[in-house]
């Protein structure tokens, strides 16, 4: 699925991936600054709790988002495809100002939403301008490519990741969660290495990356965002691997970032917080 077409003169909504665990309790950075970006006391937010088995878990983001000031807070209880067909929940969605997707089994999610009214909805709802933000499984389905699982604590080697159709918010990068609590940079490294030209996204837990209609992303939050650019590989075995073979990459550039830091997608630069960039950026001869 690739990212709907923006209207005339439209921008797209942020594309907000969490890494799973976010605080829920104390500050609840990553959620405040969601609220406030779909309009605080007027707010109208959506959250969808497909991927998770659990009855309570849309009842709590309700909870939560009201608490932080969110004017109007409903969610879609969808747990199989024919639900997705539900004119109702295709009218709330239509007046929707903020998504949100819960954390769970990112394969069910993208089982049960995968090509449906609700997916269409979602992907035009973020080319009109509305934030979507996705914890866990919800943040791992909004690429067109999607970690649908893998092996934790592994070397880069073929075969110890899977992928599958995402719901398809971005094209540009694949992202993975829980990144640095499950030691997952291996599988990531090899996910890139399936296509370079995706940036891989590995966001730990109470982090996000707040991703712009510019393709410029924050991290906010208490973790990382590991950032995987394979655009300049000089080799890679991955073409000839047998399975379960560890692979050669050569020229991989990886960045680490931490709150405040920015990372342009299309450019493929990070840069540090705002408040450590240089003051002064004229030449010595000037000064």
């Amino acid at each position: 699925m690739c990212p709907a077409s923006l209207a005339d003169e439209s921008e797209r909504g942020f594309i907000i991936p969490i890494g799973g665990g976010e605080d829920r309790v104390k500050e609840m950075q990553i959620h405040r600054r969601f609220v406030e970006m779909s309009g605080g006391a007027d707010a109208y937010i959506v959250v969808i709790p497909t991927a998770s088995m659990l009855d309570q878990t849309g009842p709590d983001y309700h909870r939560i988002f009201s608490s932080l000031g969110a004017g109007n807070v409903d969610f879609l209880p969808i747990t199989h495809r024919a639900d997705c067909d539900n004119p109702e929940f295709s009218k709330m969605l239509d007046k929707a100002t903020g998504i949100f997707m819960t954390g769970g089994n990112q394969v069910r999610l993208s089982a049960i939403l995968g090509g449906t009214l609700v997916a269409q909805k979602i992907r035009r709802r973020n080319a009109a301008g509305v934030p979507v933000a996705g914890t866990s499984a919800g943040a791992s389905i909004m690429s067109e490519h999607m970690v649908a699982g893998g092996a934790d604590n592994e070397a880069p080697a073929e075969g110890t990741v899977s992928l599958a159709p995402g719901i398809g918010l971005t094209n540009a990068v694949i992202i993975d969660q829980h990144f640095t609590q499950r030691n997952r940079l291996g599988r990531l490294l090899t996910a890139s290495s399936y296509n370079p030209f995706l940036v891989g996204l590995g966001i730990d837990e109470d982090t996000a990356a707040f991703i712009g209609p510019d393709n410029v992303l924050e991290v906010v939050g208490s973790g990382t965002v590991t950032v995987v650019d394979a655009s300049q590989l000089t080799h890679s075995s991955m073409w000839d691997a047998r399975p379960g073979e560890a692979l050669s990459l050569l020229g991989l550039r990886l960045d680490v970032m931490g709150e405040g830091c920015r990372y342009d997608l299309k450019a493929r630069v990070g840069y540090p917080p705002q408040e450590h960039l240089p003051i002064c950026t004229l030449p010595v001869s000037d000064v």
